[in-house]
């Protein structure tokens, strides 16, 4: 859902760069409850089989997770039955929700980079990338943890310390609760002033 919600927030950042005069025609309040009710559908409607599928499993009397939660590739490996169509099936959500979110953020992009190079007046190609900046930091936090264990738990040849896996999963579900409040309230000019007044009251 989350990278789902980033996905939307690019189109609209794309929109507004793009289609500034028809912004509002085409996100109307319908249109944007109709993409949240589409997150929402395609979230519950790929994940519900994964329970489904471990349900069918047998696993080892007593073991250990690496994580503090359960972790989808993390709980096959306890399993002592193939678990082909189990792996298989959840790579294929990875793809089609992580994996094509990413490239729909990216190509949303590719047309916001393409439409501010258009743009004569160095002042408004700042104004136009600097409504981008936070949702970009947003970005970059919420996928480069989740993308790294998801290589580690595929890809990786030797076994890693679990303190490894943990921080990794720490952080993914950490980092952009805690960074994203600051990323998107930076900007904001009225919350700088204050906060360079609380760290340097004697210049203010």
């Amino acid at each position: 859902i989350e990278s789902a919600v980033l996905l939307a927030m690019a189109f609209d950042r794309c929109v507004a760069i793009r289609e500034p005069l028809r912004y509002a025609t085409i996100l109307t309040t319908r249109r944007i409850g109709a993409i949240g009710l589409a997150v929402v559908i395609r979230s519950v409607a790929l994940h519900l089989p994964l329970p489904v599928l471990l349900g069918r499993l047998t696993f080892q009397p007593v073991s250990a997770l690496s994580h503090s939660y359960c972790v989808h590739p993390d709980v096959l490996r306890l399993s002592c039955s193939s678990t082909v169509i189990n792996s298989g099936f959840g790579l294929f959500v990875m793809l089609s929700t992580l994996g094509m979110d990413a490239v729909l953020i990216l190509l949303s992009y590719v047309l916001i980079l393409k439409t501010v190079l258009s743009i004569a007046s160095n002042a408004e190609r700042l104004k136009a990338f600097n409504t981008c900046i936070s949702h970009i930091c947003a970005v970059l936090l919420f996928y480069t943890p989740l993308v790294s264990l998801s290589m580690i738990h595929r890809f990786g040849k030797k076994k890693l310390p679990a303190q490894v896996y943990m921080l990794l999963s720490y952080l993914h579900f950490l980092m952009p609760p805690m960074l994203n409040p600051i990323v998107y309230s930076v900007k904001t000019k009225e919350i700088r002033v204050r906060i360079l007044k609380m760290l340097h009251p004697k210049k203010h």
